[in-house]
């Protein structure tokens, strides 16, 4: 993967680009890709912003969110293909193996266009890509995106749309800031953005405060009904059945930030949440100080991410996935007590 600094010259001169992120995007994934968007835009390139899947109700407020193509909506499909086979150039945003774009991964890997990554996650799969950068120290691809702004010379064309995209994103990944993840360098970028204009409550309102009320109590049944604390492990589990899921009409982003719920208990290093989907039953794990949850999820569920944060999944019954997530626990006793 040649460094990211290569592409620069390359997007000199107009191309045909699409810009695409993980499946089930969250603030991150789509406010970097729209950032990005808006920026190439400005620079003449004609650009297509494809979600391996549907996203979150409480994005759409995101300058350029209604232009978003999604590729499981087979009315978008053909459009989808007619770009990609047209591109010029793929970039992949908050992903490192082409295999989180889901059934866009196939579309994706069978493109001759070149490939440019721009991520933060751990052990990417750098050979998949013609161009890029991966670092783990960067609190969100946002951030990312704002430095390849200015890096690339292109800080005359940062706008408010660009600012309340890159706002969003960087404010999901670091807890509203609250993470150690959120640096120095993360407060200068946040405060050149309010300098452009930026008003941030608003953008905090569209993300956090933009539910439904059958969401709400959605989590008073699940955190009533549905957690279990291990102390002997320091680590809660929440279990959410496809039937609750069902009753409270849950939709994509309902159960995002429920995770991080049980991390407010005393002594608890980890957290854990299973949902269990039509395909498959999905995890998202969270830790505090040492315990490294992206090993953790790599390890038991065919998943990865960050040392405190991370994904995974898994083909089994919700049972039986519980059951193999109390035998890890059983084996990683002595990092959690």
């Amino acid at each position: 993967m040649n460094p990211i600094e290569e592409i620069f010259p390359v997007l000199a001169a107009p191309k045909k680009v699409i810009i695409t992120m993980h499946q089930k995007p969250d603030p991150d994934a789509m406010g970097s890709s729209l950032a990005l968007y808006h920026l190439l835009v400005q620079l003449g390139h004609s650009v297509t912003v494809v979600s391996p899947t549907n996203w979150p109700a409480f994005l759409n407020w995101m300058p350029g969110c209604e232009d978003v193509l999604d590729y499981e909506n087979n009315r978008q499909r053909e459009k989808i293909y007619e770009s990609l086979m047209n591109a010029d150039l793929l970039f992949c945003l908050d992903f490192n193996a082409i295999s989180r774009a889901k059934h866009f991964a196939a579309p994706i890997k069978a493109s001759s266009c070149k490939k440019i990554l721009i991520d933060h996650h751990q052990q990417p799969e750098t050979a998949s890509f013609d161009y890029g950068i991966s670092d783990t120290s960067k609190s969100s691809t946002s951030e990312m995106i704002y430095n390849f702004i200015w890096n690339g010379g292109y800080r005359d064309k940062m706008n408010t749309s660009i600012a309340e995209c890159l706002y969003a994103g960087v404010m999901g990944d670091t807890g509203s800031f609250r993470y150690a993840s959120a640096s120095e360098s993360v407060h200068r970028m946040i405060a050149d953005l309010k300098a452009l204009g930026l008003k941030h409550t608003p953008v905090h309102d569209n993300i956090y405060d933009n539910f439904l009320e059958n969401r709400l109590r959605f989590l008073g049944h699940v955190l009533l009904n549905r957690m279990q604390v291990f102390y002997e492990y320091n680590t809660a589990l929440i279990s959410v059945p496809k039937t609750d899921l069902l009753k409270f009409e849950i939709r994509t982003g309902d159960t995002e930030g429920l995770v991080n719920f049980p991390l407010t208990i005393q002594g608890i290093k980890m957290a854990a949440i299973c949902i269990d989907r039509d395909e498959e039953r999905k995890w998202s794990f969270r830790s505090k100080g040492e315990f490294d949850v992206n090993t953790f999820a790599r390890n038991y569920f065919e998943g990865g991410g960050h040392y405190n944060a991370a994904g995974g999944h898994s083909s089994e019954s919700l049972e039986k996935t519980i059951h193999r997530f109390k035998e890890a626990l059983k084996e990683n006793a002595s990092q959690l007590q």
